[in-house]
């Protein structure tokens, strides 16, 4: 059995016992999330909500926070001098996805 979910803007098509990397939450490690499922995926069968599926809830627990590589950004103006150098690293939430209710 697969579902889809959406969280942080993205759509993630899961299954029991899948690890993910997803936008950073407001949950600490060990604790218990849900998520709103936009479809079932049963086989043949397949199940899709009007924006979300009545009574289906999918459960994850929390396995860490922490921040992606860093990303170096580098802009520059030929011949006139200008140099900026900054870098960025994109804070993560990673889960592990528990139960689908159906």
């Amino acid at each position: 059995m697969h579902a889809i979910i959406v969280t942080g803007g993205k759509q993630y098509k899961v299954a029991e016992g899948d690890t993910l990397f997803i936008e950073k939450l407001e949950a600490e490690a060990g604790q218990e999330v849900k998520f709103d499922v936009l479809a079932i995926l049963d086989g043949e069968k397949a199940t899709f909500g009007a924006p979300i599926v009545e009574g289906a809830s999918v459960s994850a627990t929390v396995v860490k926070n922490g921040k992606g590589k860093k990303v170096r950004i580098f802009k520059y103006t030929p011949k006139k001098g200008y140099r900026k150098r900054q870098g960025h690293r994109q804070p993560y939430t990673k889960v592990q996805i528990g139960a689908i209710q159906a």
